[in-house]
């Protein structure tokens, strides 16, 4: 069986190996078509590994910004307030708002979600009581957000839920916190596994 040239688009025959040349005796019926398909290959290779770098590259990009995240305080704090505030709102699920006492529905709603976590103390005057039970409730949103917690019916609320010594606790001294990156990661972890459980 006669020998073909090794370039897809031309697959001239070639002549028998007596005294060919140095394409032909890698496959090709003559210098154009070897030097096309090396050029080719050149390519292709080149290709392969501009997409092997780019890979590396991104994979490089999510290992640093991975570890950055895991160096981050803030990042784990936000993670941990969005995992403890989603408790909250699913403890008390069934309870209407700690302020107004209302079960608003969908019809009240202009945008986003109905149902705040609510703190009685805030966060930003107050942050060592951001992750204390006590302090939070499921408040709708008009009375957290509008009416920036609507903290004395909010009191009104707690004392008819908790009793007035857990409220007078919360409203005395407390030690400062801060929270080291490996306690949030714990609370994050503790409250999204709490938010899986039924009530």
């Amino acid at each position: 069986m006669a020998r073909k040239c090794t370039k897809k688009d031309c697959r001239k025959e070639l002549p028998s190996k007596k005294n060919s040349d140095i394409w032909q005796e890698k496959g090709f019926c003559n210098i154009e078509c070897m030097t096309l398909h090396a050029h080719k290959l050149g390519i292709e290779r080149l290709e392969r590994k501009r997409k092997a770098d780019e890979s590396g590259a991104k994979k490089r990009r999510n290992e640093l910004k991975k570890k950055v995240r895991d160096e981050d305080r803030s990042y784990w704090l936000k993670k941990a307030q969005q995992s403890f505030n989603a408790y909250i709102r699913h403890r008390d699920a069934d309870l209407p708002c700690i302020s107004c006492d209302s079960n608003p529905n969908d019809k009240n709603l202009m945008t986003g979600s109905r149902w705040d976590c609510g703190h009685y103390r805030s966060v930003g005057a107050n942050p060592e009581l951001r992750f204390e039970e006590l302090n939070t409730a499921k408040q709708c949103v008009k009375c957290n957000r509008d009416l920036s917690g609507n903290v004395v019916n909010y009191r009104i609320g707690l004392v008819k839920r908790i009793g007035i010594e857990k409220v007078e606790w919360i409203e005395g001294p407390h030690s400062p916190k801060k929270y080291t990156i490996d306690e949030l990661k714990a609370i994050d972890k503790k409250y999204r596994e709490l938010v899986k459980t039924p009530v």
